[in-house]
Protein backbone atom coordinates (compact mmCIF):
# COMPACT_ATOMS: atom_id res chain seq x y z
CA UNK A 1 0.00 0.00 0.00
CA UNK A 2 1.09 3.36 -1.11
CA UNK A 3 0.25 6.63 0.89
CA UNK A 4 1.40 10.40 0.37
CA UNK A 5 3.22 10.96 3.48
CA UNK A 6 0.12 13.19 5.39
CA UNK A 7 -0.04 13.26 9.08
CA UNK A 8 -2.02 10.51 9.41
CA UNK A 9 0.04 8.25 6.96
CA UNK A 10 3.33 9.02 8.99
CA UNK A 11 1.20 8.19 12.49
CA UNK A 12 0.11 5.13 11.22
CA UNK A 13 3.74 4.16 9.83
CA UNK A 14 5.14 4.91 13.40
CA UNK A 15 1.99 2.86 15.03
CA UNK A 16 2.88 0.38 12.31
CA UNK A 17 6.75 0.26 13.57
CA UNK A 18 5.73 0.07 17.00
CA UNK A 19 3.62 -3.05 16.63
CA UNK A 20 6.63 -4.92 14.60
CA UNK A 21 5.87 -4.16 11.22
CA UNK A 22 7.57 -3.28 8.08
CA UNK A 23 8.15 -0.21 6.37
CA UNK A 24 8.82 1.40 3.03
CA UNK A 25 10.56 4.23 3.70
CA UNK A 26 12.31 6.99 1.25
CA UNK A 27 15.52 8.69 2.17
CA UNK A 28 17.44 10.81 -0.47
CA UNK A 29 19.69 7.74 -1.61
CA UNK A 30 17.41 5.11 -2.26
CA UNK A 31 13.93 3.68 -0.80
CA UNK A 32 14.88 1.42 2.32
CA UNK A 33 12.43 -1.48 4.25
CA UNK A 34 12.96 -0.18 7.73
CA UNK A 35 12.05 -1.51 11.15
CA UNK A 36 12.13 -0.67 14.49
CA UNK A 37 16.20 -1.15 15.35
CA UNK A 38 15.48 -2.21 18.71
CA UNK A 39 13.41 -5.26 17.86
CA UNK A 40 14.64 -7.76 16.86
CA UNK A 41 11.58 -9.87 15.56
CA UNK A 42 10.85 -6.81 13.31
CA UNK A 43 14.36 -6.74 12.34
CA UNK A 44 14.30 -10.08 11.75
CA UNK A 45 11.29 -9.91 9.16
CA UNK A 46 13.88 -7.39 6.94
CA UNK A 47 15.96 -10.74 6.47
CA UNK A 48 13.21 -12.69 6.10
CA UNK A 49 11.40 -10.65 3.23
CA UNK A 50 14.89 -9.51 1.30
CA UNK A 51 16.34 -13.22 1.33
CA UNK A 52 19.58 -11.34 2.90
CA UNK A 53 21.89 -13.54 4.72
CA UNK A 54 21.84 -13.11 8.50
CA UNK A 55 25.31 -12.13 9.19
CA UNK A 56 25.20 -9.30 6.72
CA UNK A 57 24.23 -6.13 8.63
CA UNK A 58 21.99 -3.76 8.06
CA UNK A 59 22.15 0.46 8.49
CA UNK A 60 20.76 2.12 11.79
CA UNK A 61 19.02 5.24 10.53
CA UNK A 62 18.66 7.52 13.76
CA UNK A 63 17.22 11.23 13.88
CA UNK A 64 20.52 13.21 14.54
CA UNK A 65 23.96 12.58 16.42
CA UNK A 66 22.60 13.00 19.47
CA UNK A 67 20.35 9.33 18.75
CA UNK A 68 23.19 7.79 17.17
CA UNK A 69 24.68 8.35 21.05
CA UNK A 70 21.97 5.23 21.93
CA UNK A 71 23.72 3.09 19.57
CA UNK A 72 27.38 3.74 19.29
CA UNK A 73 29.26 2.93 22.71
CA UNK A 74 32.19 5.29 21.36
CA UNK A 75 32.31 8.00 18.51
CA UNK A 76 35.75 8.80 18.07
CA UNK A 77 36.58 13.07 17.23
CA UNK A 78 36.72 12.59 13.59
CA UNK A 79 33.31 10.82 13.47
CA UNK A 80 32.00 13.79 15.33
CA UNK A 81 33.71 16.00 12.75
CA UNK A 82 31.44 14.00 9.78
CA UNK A 83 28.69 13.93 11.62
CA UNK A 84 28.61 17.89 11.59
CA UNK A 85 29.41 18.11 8.34
CA UNK A 86 27.65 15.55 6.35
CA UNK A 87 24.79 14.50 8.62
CA UNK A 88 21.29 14.71 8.18
CA UNK A 89 22.95 12.88 4.34
CA UNK A 90 23.99 10.60 2.41
CA UNK A 91 26.76 9.37 4.61
CA UNK A 92 26.99 6.34 7.19
CA UNK A 93 30.20 5.25 9.78
CA UNK A 94 30.95 2.85 11.25
CA UNK A 95 31.30 2.74 14.87
CA UNK A 96 31.98 0.43 17.59
CA UNK A 97 28.32 -0.81 19.15
CA UNK A 98 27.37 -0.86 22.00
CA UNK A 99 27.05 -3.96 24.13
CA UNK A 100 22.95 -5.38 23.98
CA UNK A 101 21.84 -2.70 21.63
CA UNK A 102 20.20 -4.05 18.41
CA UNK A 103 22.18 -6.67 17.84
CA UNK A 104 20.08 -8.28 15.04
CA UNK A 105 20.13 -5.33 13.00
CA UNK A 106 24.30 -5.44 13.26
CA UNK A 107 24.42 -8.82 11.86
CA UNK A 108 25.58 -9.90 16.02
CA UNK A 109 28.82 -7.49 15.13
CA UNK A 110 30.58 -5.48 17.43
CA UNK A 111 30.61 -2.53 15.16
CA UNK A 112 26.92 -0.95 13.58
CA UNK A 113 26.68 0.85 10.58
CA UNK A 114 24.60 4.90 11.66
CA UNK A 115 23.24 6.89 9.28
CA UNK A 116 21.00 10.23 9.47
CA UNK A 117 19.31 10.64 6.55
CA UNK A 118 18.29 14.06 4.84
CA UNK A 119 14.55 13.21 3.01
CA UNK A 120 11.93 15.44 4.57
CA UNK A 121 10.06 12.03 5.03
CA UNK A 122 12.70 10.13 6.86
CA UNK A 123 13.36 12.69 8.95
CA UNK A 124 9.51 13.10 10.00
CA UNK A 125 9.42 9.65 10.77
CA UNK A 126 12.54 9.46 12.56
CA UNK A 127 11.85 12.27 14.72
CA UNK A 128 8.37 11.42 15.51
CA UNK A 129 8.99 8.33 16.32
CA UNK A 130 11.59 9.34 19.05
CA UNK A 131 8.53 11.36 20.35
CA UNK A 132 6.33 8.38 20.56
CA UNK A 133 5.41 6.16 23.54
CA UNK A 134 7.48 3.75 23.15
CA UNK A 135 10.38 5.73 21.50
CA UNK A 136 11.55 4.69 18.19
CA UNK A 137 15.17 5.51 18.61
CA UNK A 138 16.77 4.11 15.30
CA UNK A 139 15.32 2.62 11.81
CA UNK A 140 17.20 -0.15 10.72
CA UNK A 141 16.42 0.35 6.63
CA UNK A 142 18.88 -1.56 4.48
CA UNK A 143 17.35 -0.64 0.86
CA UNK A 144 13.72 -2.19 -0.49
CA UNK A 145 14.67 -4.76 -2.79
CA UNK A 146 15.24 -8.45 -3.04
CA UNK A 147 18.73 -9.17 -1.69
CA UNK A 148 21.58 -8.62 -4.28
CA UNK A 149 18.76 -7.04 -6.56
CA UNK A 150 18.81 -3.19 -8.16
CA UNK A 151 17.73 -0.64 -5.27
CA UNK A 152 14.20 0.87 -5.52
CA UNK A 153 14.38 4.60 -6.41
CA UNK A 154 11.01 5.45 -6.55
CA UNK A 155 8.04 4.06 -4.23
CA UNK A 156 6.71 1.69 -7.19
CA UNK A 157 9.71 -0.10 -6.93
CA UNK A 158 9.51 -0.81 -4.00
CA UNK A 159 6.15 -3.13 -4.43
CA UNK A 160 7.85 -4.39 -7.74
CA UNK A 161 10.70 -5.90 -5.10
CA UNK A 162 8.61 -7.18 -2.16
CA UNK A 163 4.96 -7.54 -3.77
CA UNK A 164 3.84 -10.97 -3.32
CA UNK A 165 6.34 -12.52 -0.88
CA UNK A 166 3.72 -13.99 0.83
CA UNK A 167 4.86 -11.99 4.37
CA UNK A 168 1.93 -9.95 4.23
CA UNK A 169 1.00 -6.26 3.15
CA UNK A 170 3.71 -3.57 3.31
CA UNK A 171 2.94 0.06 3.94
CA UNK A 172 5.30 2.86 1.77
CA UNK A 173 5.52 5.99 2.30
CA UNK A 174 5.81 8.10 -1.01
CA UNK A 175 8.38 10.90 -1.01
CA UNK A 176 8.81 11.04 -5.17
CA UNK A 177 11.70 9.70 -6.77
CA UNK A 178 15.15 9.53 -4.90
CA UNK A 179 17.44 12.79 -5.33
CA UNK A 180 20.43 11.13 -4.84
CA UNK A 181 19.86 7.80 -6.39
CA UNK A 182 22.50 5.50 -5.03
CA UNK A 183 23.27 3.97 -1.82
CA UNK A 184 25.43 6.25 1.15
CA UNK A 185 29.05 6.53 1.21
CA UNK A 186 30.11 4.30 4.01
CA UNK A 187 33.19 5.23 6.01
CA UNK A 188 34.96 2.81 9.06
CA UNK A 189 35.37 4.74 12.01
CA UNK A 190 36.52 2.15 14.50
CA UNK A 191 39.98 2.07 13.43
CA UNK A 192 41.74 5.10 14.47
CA UNK A 193 41.22 6.78 11.33
CA UNK A 194 38.74 6.58 8.50
CA UNK A 195 38.54 4.21 5.63
CA UNK A 196 36.11 4.33 3.23
CA UNK A 197 34.29 0.97 2.62
CA UNK A 198 31.61 1.69 -0.01
CA UNK A 199 32.39 5.12 -2.45
CA UNK A 200 29.07 7.48 -2.85
CA UNK A 201 28.13 11.19 -3.09
CA UNK A 202 30.15 12.22 -0.07
CA UNK A 203 33.71 11.48 -1.63
CA UNK A 204 36.99 10.53 -0.13
CA UNK A 205 38.43 14.20 -0.43
CA UNK A 206 35.80 15.54 1.63
CA UNK A 207 36.38 13.17 4.22
CA UNK A 208 39.54 13.79 4.38
CA UNK A 209 39.35 17.69 3.86
CA UNK A 210 37.10 17.98 7.31
CA UNK A 211 39.04 14.99 9.37
CA UNK A 212 41.99 16.51 8.54
CA UNK A 213 43.39 12.28 8.40
CA UNK A 214 44.47 10.31 5.41
CA UNK A 215 41.49 8.14 4.43
CA UNK A 216 42.11 4.35 3.91
CA UNK A 217 40.57 2.29 1.36
CA UNK A 218 39.40 -1.18 2.12
CA UNK A 219 38.14 -3.73 -0.96
CA UNK A 220 35.49 -5.71 0.18
CA UNK A 221 36.94 -9.20 -0.53
CA UNK A 222 39.66 -8.02 2.04
CA UNK A 223 37.22 -7.46 4.80
CA UNK A 224 34.83 -10.13 4.31
CA UNK A 225 37.90 -12.56 5.17
CA UNK A 226 39.97 -10.20 7.69
CA UNK A 227 38.75 -10.77 11.60
CA UNK A 228 39.86 -7.51 12.04
CA UNK A 229 37.59 -5.21 10.02
CA UNK A 230 34.21 -5.19 10.30
CA UNK A 231 31.48 -6.43 8.28
CA UNK A 232 29.54 -3.73 6.47
CA UNK A 233 26.13 -3.60 4.39
CA UNK A 234 26.24 -3.16 0.18
CA UNK A 235 30.12 -4.12 0.04
CA UNK A 236 29.72 -7.84 -1.51
CA UNK A 237 32.08 -7.92 -4.77
CA UNK A 238 28.43 -8.99 -6.52
CA UNK A 239 25.53 -6.65 -6.02
CA UNK A 240 23.11 -4.22 -7.40
CA UNK A 241 21.94 -6.87 -9.96
CA UNK A 242 19.42 -6.62 -12.83
CA UNK A 243 17.58 -9.93 -14.54
CA UNK A 244 19.69 -9.31 -17.44
CA UNK A 245 23.40 -9.70 -17.63
CA UNK A 246 25.64 -6.57 -17.53
CA UNK A 247 28.89 -5.88 -19.35
CA UNK A 248 31.33 -3.18 -19.16
CA UNK A 249 32.92 -1.96 -22.51
CA UNK A 250 34.81 1.13 -23.61
CA UNK A 251 33.05 3.36 -26.20
CA UNK A 252 35.11 1.87 -29.19
CA UNK A 253 34.22 -1.44 -28.40
CA UNK A 254 30.52 -0.93 -27.93
CA UNK A 255 30.10 0.46 -31.18
CA UNK A 256 32.30 -2.05 -32.89
CA UNK A 257 29.57 -4.85 -31.56
CA UNK A 258 26.88 -2.86 -32.48
CA UNK A 259 28.55 -2.75 -36.36
CA UNK A 260 28.83 -6.97 -35.94
CA UNK A 261 25.15 -6.95 -34.77
CA UNK A 262 23.78 -5.36 -37.32
CA UNK A 263 20.33 -5.24 -38.47
CA UNK A 264 20.53 -8.73 -36.79
CA UNK A 265 20.64 -7.76 -33.23
CA UNK A 266 18.29 -7.95 -30.61
CA UNK A 267 17.41 -8.26 -26.64
CA UNK A 268 20.45 -5.56 -25.94
CA UNK A 269 20.24 -2.33 -24.34
CA UNK A 270 23.38 -0.03 -24.69
CA UNK A 271 23.93 2.68 -22.10
CA UNK A 272 26.48 5.00 -22.89
CA UNK A 273 27.63 8.63 -22.80
CA UNK A 274 29.12 8.48 -26.21
CA UNK A 275 26.20 8.85 -28.98
CA UNK A 276 25.74 5.15 -30.57
CA UNK A 277 24.10 3.75 -33.51
CA UNK A 278 22.98 0.68 -34.88
CA UNK A 279 20.71 0.10 -37.48
CA UNK A 280 18.30 -2.58 -35.32
CA UNK A 281 15.86 -1.30 -34.46
CA UNK A 282 15.39 -3.80 -31.67
CA UNK A 283 18.49 -2.92 -29.81
CA UNK A 284 17.53 -0.41 -27.14
CA UNK A 285 20.04 2.90 -26.89
CA UNK A 286 20.12 4.91 -23.87
CA UNK A 287 22.21 8.26 -23.20
CA UNK A 288 24.32 8.58 -20.06
CA UNK A 289 24.19 11.77 -18.64
CA UNK A 290 27.38 13.21 -18.78
CA UNK A 291 27.47 14.39 -14.94
CA UNK A 292 28.26 11.67 -11.91
CA UNK A 293 25.55 13.08 -10.24
CA UNK A 294 22.60 12.94 -12.97
CA UNK A 295 24.26 9.74 -13.96
CA UNK A 296 23.95 8.47 -10.35
CA UNK A 297 20.09 9.94 -9.88
CA UNK A 298 18.85 7.60 -12.84
CA UNK A 299 21.26 4.55 -12.82
CA UNK A 300 18.84 2.24 -11.03
CA UNK A 301 15.91 3.27 -12.79
CA UNK A 302 17.39 3.28 -15.64
CA UNK A 303 18.32 -1.02 -15.05
CA UNK A 304 14.75 -1.45 -14.36
CA UNK A 305 13.11 -0.01 -17.46
CA UNK A 306 15.81 -2.22 -19.59
CA UNK A 307 14.54 -4.99 -17.58
CA UNK A 308 11.12 -4.27 -17.92
CA UNK A 309 12.03 -3.98 -22.09
CA UNK A 310 12.67 -7.42 -21.81
CA UNK A 311 16.69 -7.12 -22.85
CA UNK A 312 18.95 -10.23 -22.32
CA UNK A 313 22.21 -8.03 -22.09
CA UNK A 314 23.17 -4.48 -20.85
CA UNK A 315 26.56 -3.23 -22.30
CA UNK A 316 27.42 -0.14 -20.54
CA UNK A 317 30.08 2.29 -21.29
CA UNK A 318 32.84 2.50 -18.43
CA UNK A 319 32.78 5.82 -17.04
CA UNK A 320 36.05 8.36 -16.50
CA UNK A 321 38.68 7.16 -13.88
CA UNK A 322 37.74 10.18 -12.08
CA UNK A 323 36.81 10.47 -7.98
CA UNK A 324 33.91 11.74 -9.00
CA UNK A 325 32.51 9.11 -10.76
CA UNK A 326 33.71 6.52 -7.82
CA UNK A 327 30.04 6.27 -6.64
CA UNK A 328 28.22 5.20 -10.12
CA UNK A 329 31.69 3.21 -10.91
CA UNK A 330 31.37 1.16 -7.75
CA UNK A 331 27.51 -0.09 -8.46
CA UNK A 332 27.71 -0.84 -12.33
CA UNK A 333 31.23 -3.00 -11.75
CA UNK A 334 29.16 -4.79 -9.07
CA UNK A 335 26.11 -5.06 -10.97
CA UNK A 336 28.62 -6.77 -13.89
CA UNK A 337 30.21 -8.78 -11.20
CA UNK A 338 26.96 -10.35 -10.34
CA UNK A 339 26.42 -11.43 -14.04
CA UNK A 340 29.98 -12.99 -14.33
CA UNK A 341 29.21 -14.67 -10.93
Amino acid sequence: MILPPSESAIAQAIAALQQGQLLGLPTETVYGLAADACQDQAVQQIFLRKGRPAQHPLIVHVADAAAAEYFAAAVPDFARALMAAFWPGPLTLILPRRPGVAERAAGGHATIGLRCPAHPVARQVLQQGLQADPPIRGLAAPSANRFGRVSPTQAEHVIEELAGSGQGDLLVLDGGACEIGIESTIVDCSRGQPVLLRPGHVQAQDIARVTGLPVGRSGAARDAQDDGAPQAPGTLSAHYAPNATVRLMDASAIQTALGILGAQGKHIAVYARTPMHSPSRDIVLRRMPATPQATAQELFQVLRSFDVQGVKLIWIETVPDEPAWDGVRDRIERAAASASG
